[in-house]
C-alpha cells in the first residue's frame, strides 16, 4: 500500500467519525493554542520593557547603592532605587570624570494629592532632578521647555496633564501636598513631554500609562545630610544618572564611576556596610530584562505543554478505540495480502493527520489569542514565527507518539482471531 492510499483510507475514518476525531484534536488545539498565545504574549512584553529601556540614551548609566539581595535592574520610572546616600558633592564630582557629559541626580517627593482648578487627586510621586534630566533620560518635549533650578516651576508627561479631566497645558498652575508634612505646594506648569519608561521594570507597569510630574530639587526637596567631603549640609539622592560622552566610552565611565565611589565619595561612608554600588549600562539593563522575561514565558509555556501531553494522551486513547472497532478490518486486509507494515501506516498516518490538523488549528488559535492578549494588555505585538514551524513539527511527534503503540499493536494483530472477532 503507497503512502496516499493510506492516507487517503486515514481521512475516510476521520471523517466518518467526526466528532470522536474533532474531541480528540482538541486537546492538541487547546495545547498548541495555550503555547503560542503565552509565548506571544512574554515576547510582546520583552519587546515593550526593551522598548523602553533602550528608547533612552544608549550611553545612560544608573549609579545606585542596594543591598545585595536587590534586583540590579534599576526602575526605570522616578525616584530610582536602593539607598539615599548620594549627595551633591557626588553629583559635581563624578560630572567633572573624564567622559562623562551630563550627572543628574533623581529622587523624589512623596505628595498625598495633587490639585488643578478644584480638581484633585491622590497619592502622587514627583520626580525631583536637575534640568539636565531631561536631556540624560531622553525625554521630547510636547511644549514648554524644562524647568530651572531654584524656581517653583513643573513638568507633566502627557498622562499627568490629562488626570484631572480638563488637559493641563503650560502656563497653568497646580499644587501638591507633601505626604511627610501636609505642606501645600504651588507650582507653574512649564513643560509637557512625551511618556517614557514611568514603570517599574520588574513590575511589568507599563510606562506610557503612568502620569508623571517632574520638579526641580530646589525649592521643593527638602532630604539633606552631612557631606563627610565638605561638612557641609548638603542634599542628598538616591540615584545618579550618567551619560558618558559617546556610546563607547560607556564602559570606560563605568570603571571610573566605580573608582570614584568606591575611593573619594560621600556615599561610600554614607551608605550601610551590607550595601554595594551599582553602575548598570543599557546594555546589561536589557540583558537581564531579557532573562527575566524569557525565564517568566518559559515558566507559563511549561504549564501549557501541559495540555499538549494530555491531547497527546488523547489521540492515543482514540487510537487504541479505533484498532478495536475495526478488528475484522484488519482481518480482512491481512487474509488479502496486506503486510504488518501497511497495517501500522494506515495507523499511523491517521494519528499524524490528527496531530497535524490539531497543531494547524492550534496555531490560528493561538495566533488569535496572541494577539487579543496583546491588545487587552495595550503590549505592542510581536510575534515569533519560529513558535509555528515548531507547531507542526509537535503535531507530527504528538501524532507518531501518541499513534505508534495503537498501530503496532494493529500491525500484530492475528489475522485468523481478527475474522472471528465480534
Amino acid at each position: 500500500m503507497n503512502v496516499i492510499e493510506g492516507a487517503r483510507i486515514s481521512w475516510r475514518n476521520i471523517r466518518e467519525h467526526k466528532l470522536r476525531s474533532t474531541l480528540t484534536t482538541l486537546g492538541v488545539i487547546i495545547g498548541v493554542a495555550a503555547v503560542i498565545t503565552f509565548v506571544t504574549l512574554g515576547a510582546s512584553l520583552q519587546q515593550d520593557i526593551i522598548s523602553t529601556v533602550a528608547g533612552g540614551n544608549a550611553a545612560t548609566m544608573y549609579v545606585t547603592a542596594q543591598s545585595p539581595g536587590d534586583s540590579r535592574i534599576p526602575s526605570i520610572g522616578g525616584g530610582g532605587g536602593g539607598s539615599v546616600v548620594f549627595t551633591q558633592h557626588d553629583v559635581e564630582q563624578i560630572r567633572q570624570l573624564q567622559g562623562v557629559e551630563l550627572a543628574a541626580p533623581e529622587s523624589g517627593i512623596a505628595a498625598s494629592s495633587v490639585t488643578y482648578n478644584n480638581s484633585s487627586v491622590g497619592r502622587q510621586f514627583i520626580t525631583v532632578s536637575s534640568p539636565s534630566y531631561f536631556q540624560v533620560r531622553n525625554i521630547d518635549f510636547v511644549a514648554g521647555r524644562p524647568y530651572r533650578t531654584g524656581e517653583r516651576e513643573v513638568v507633566l508627561n502627557k498622562p499627568a496633564a490629562r488626570m484631572f479631566g480638563d488637559n493641563v497645558t503650560v502656563g497653568s498652575n497646580i499644587s501638591f501636598t507633601r505626604a511627610a508634612t501636609s505642606e501645600q505646594l504651588n507650582a507653574t506648569v512649564v513643560g509637557i513631554v512625551e511618556p517614557k519608561g514611568g514603570g517599574d521594570v520588574l513590575g511589568f507597569s507599563q510606562g506610557s500609562a503612568d502620569p508623571r510630574i517632574y520638579a526641580p530639587t530646589e525649592p521643593y526637596y527638602l532630604r539633606t545630610t552631612q557631606s563627610p567631603t565638605t561638612q557641609q549640609e548638603q542634599l542628598v539622592y538616591g540615584r545618579i544618572l550618567v551619560t558618558a560622552e559617546s556610546p563607547s566610552q560607556v564602559d570606560a565611565v563605568q570603571g571610573r564611576v566605580y573608582n570614584y565611589l568606591g575611593q573619594n565619595s560621600d556615599a561610600r561612608q554614607l551608605k550601610s556596610q551590607s550595601y554595594q554600588f551599582e553602575v548598570t549600562t543599557q546594555d546589561q539593563i536589557i540583558g537581564q530584562v531579557k532573562q527575566l522575561t524569557s525565564t517568566f514565558t518559559a515558566y507559563i509555556t511549561g504549564i501549557a505543554v501541559i495540555s499538549l501531553i494530555v491531547g497527546s494522551i488523547g489521540i492515543a486513547n482514540i487510537m487504541l478505540v479505533s484498532v478495536t472497532e475495526r478488528t475484522r478490518e484488519i482481518g480482512i486486509m491481512k487474509a488479502v495480502g496486506a503486510q504488518n507494515r501497511d497495517v501500522l501506516q494506515l495507523f499511523l498516518v491517521e494519528a499524524v493527520m490528527l496531530g497535524v490538523l490539531g497543531s494547524a488549528l492550534g496555531a490560528v488559535v493561538g495566533i488569535a489569542g496572541g494577539y487579543a492578549g496583546a491588545q487587552a494588555i495595550g503590549l505592542p505585538l510581536a510575534f515569533q514565527p519560529i513558535w509555528f514551524v515548531a507547531s507542526v513539527v509537535v503535531g507530527v511527534l504528538v501524532g507518531v507518539l501518541a499513534g505508534l503503540y495503537p498501530a503496532w499493536d494493529a500491525a500484530h494483530t492475528d489475522p485468523i482471531d481478527a475474522l472471528r472477532y465480534e
